[in-house]
């Protein structure tokens, strides 16, 4: 099977929306240099790997990073530039079965803005050379950075959380 074909229960939009009017735009902050020069060779999530990666910001958003040295842990939001966004409707390799699952249902890079987050513990950082070192994160060398942003347990995390569809039996 190819990277453009469907895997049963799959369903295309009609229209490609990289192509597609919008009234946002978006700049790309900085890059991610991680040790993974291939998608296959990413971990599946920031939880499956130890590697330390790197976030180094452009130089006029360096500034940005002023007492985020205090933080033990970020939010970080990526653009996956390699992957899809033609795909709305899923079936999963893994998690669920492979049962067809809409696209916002699930949290594959595959989707209409390939945006991705990952909540990282952040190892160093350099504020001067604009360099986060940081671990728990899951692209490829050179993915674009959307955004930081600080992560609080207080309000972030949400422990009674479900997903139906990805319960244990």
């Amino acid at each position: 099977m190819t990277e453009q074909e469907e895997r049963e229960g799959e369903v295309r939009l009609g229209f490609d929306p990289a192509k597609a009017a919008g009234d946002a735009s978006l700049l790309f902050i900085g890059k991610i240099r991680t040790p993974w020069a291939r998608r296959e060779d990413c971990p599946r999530n920031g939880l499956q790997t130890s590697e330390p990666c790197r976030i180094v910001l452009d130089a006029p958003y360096r500034p940005g990073l002023h007492s985020v040295s205090m933080l033990s842990h970020l939010i970080v939001l990526y653009w996956m530039h390699q992957s899809r966004r033609d795909l709305i409707v899923q079936a999963p390799r893994r998690g669920g079965g492979g049962a067809p699952r809409g696209t916002f249902a699930i949290r594959s890079p595959v989707r209409p803005n390939p945006i991705s987050l990952s909540v990282v513990e952040l190892l160093e950082c350099d504020e001067a050379a604009g360099v986060l070192t940081v671990r728990g994160l899951d692209c490829v060398d050179g993915t674009p950075l959307l955004d930081i942003k600080p992560y609080f347990a207080s309000t972030d995390s949400r422990p009674d959380a479900v997903v139906g569809w990805n319960r244990p039996a």
